[in-house]
């Protein structure tokens, strides 16, 4: 790869491969707009001055290698990717074409880091799945934190995020998330998580103070031990965030399992009819008004803590710039080596968290933590 070559947009035309698409053009990058509908991709083509238009089904093999063959990178914003994301991954393998996408789903990224990293390894080129809010911030403030004290007995992520308005296709992939069930990193090894996720309490700096938490199947479960020696990560997300009006912690916890069980029966197709009736997704005044706070707390087995923590808003607006930087740092040839990889393993972390700086994300550097009850 030289790095002149464009990147290619799957699904450019959903709510997030808009996002990613103005992002490469605020960047002044030569893209590539791919998916399903003609004429969909001729109307973002009009609309963004992009000329390159290739429409392509995931049930057509050569239309999409023909779609990504000159290609130094693309970046699937198709979900849910568990359903979806294959043929995409392969696709970009077989071309030779460095692959980014913006899954959160562990399903999809397990897929990619047991299936395709050997294949990726012998084509030379990287994939890099989750490079999104989930979870590129979290990944890379994991390996911060866990690389002052490690090797660790535990990596904490916890998540605060606040006035978040869900895509439909962010809704999808919750479903299919919910349906897989989750899977924890403990004792050294990938586990089946609890059918109730185990509930905890995390101090957040001011302004956002303790929060009560649950545990929820994030992507640092699969993408940390990659990096970093530790023998457990832990996940969590604070429970003001998941639902429209507080709700107790128990509630929370206890209706979950339920709901899983529900979506592997006919009651699944139902929500999501309903799903694809509401609006794409948030306005960008909406977009705007989202808070985040990731946090990374690295337990070291001897003792000694470290925590790192970045703030920041616009969550899709940031799973553009993220995805985007991605794709352009492995277009460049900027990456650690080939294969299946995370943001952390792939890239200096410092050095990316820099770059987000410059939107909207403050981020600290590792400091000794106060211990935080989890």
């Amino acid at each position: 790869m030289t790095g002149s070559e464009p990147i290619a947009v799957y699904g450019a035309t959903g709510y997030t491969g808009r996002l990613v698409v103005a992002e490469l053009a605020r960047r002044g990058a030569d893209a590539v707009l791919c998916g399903r509908s003609p004429s969909k991709l001729h109307a973002l083509a009009e609309e963004t001055g992009f000329s390159e238009v290739r429409p392509a089904s995931l049930e057509d093999r050569d239309a999409l290698r023909h779609a990504f063959g000159d290609c130094a990178a693309v970046v699937n914003c198709a979900g849910p990717f568990t359903q979806l994301g294959e043929p995409v991954v392969r696709a970009a393998v077989e071309t030779g074409t460095h692959y980014v996408d913006t899954t959160g789903e562990q399903t999809h990224m397990r897929r990619v880091y047991e299936e395709f990293d050997d294949a990726a390894r012998a084509a030379e080129v990287v994939l890099i799945p989750a490079a999104g809010f989930d979870y590129v911030p979290g990944d890379l403030l994991a390996r911060l934190a866990g690389r002052e004290v490690e090797p660790l007995s535990e990596l904490v992520l916890a998540y605060y995020v606040a006035g978040f308005g869900a895509t439909r296709g962010t809704l999808h992939s919750g479903l299919e998330m919910a349906r897989a069930g989750g899977l924890e990193y403990r004792d050294g090894e990938l586990r089946r998580a609890p059918r109730v996720p185990r509930r905890a309490r995390f101090a957040f700096p001011v302004p956002v103070g303790s929060q009560e938490m649950v545990a929820y199947p994030s992507g640092e479960v699969l993408t940390v031990p990659r990096h970093t020696r530790t023998r457990a990560v832990k996940s969590l997300i604070a429970l003001a965030g998941l639902a429209p009006v507080p709700l107790p912690g128990a509630l929370v916890a206890l209706a979950m399992p339920a709901a899983a069980l529900a979506l592997h029966s006919p009651l699944k197709a139902l929500v999501d009819v309903a799903i694809d009736r509401l609006p794409e997704g948030p306005p960008e005044a909406a977009r705007g008004a989202a808070r985040f706070t990731v946090a990374a707390l690295a337990r070291g087995e001897d003792g000694r803590t470290a925590r790192a923590l970045a703030r920041g808003s616009d969550v899709y607006g940031l799973t553009a710039v993220t995805a985007v930087h991605t794709a352009s740092l492995l277009a460049a040839g900027h990456f650690a080596e080939v294969g299946a990889h995370s943001p952390a393993s792939a890239f200096d972390p410092a050095e990316f968290l820099d770059h987000l700086g410059g939107h909207g994300v403050a981020w600290e550097a590792p400091a000794p933590a106060r211990e935080a009850a989890v």
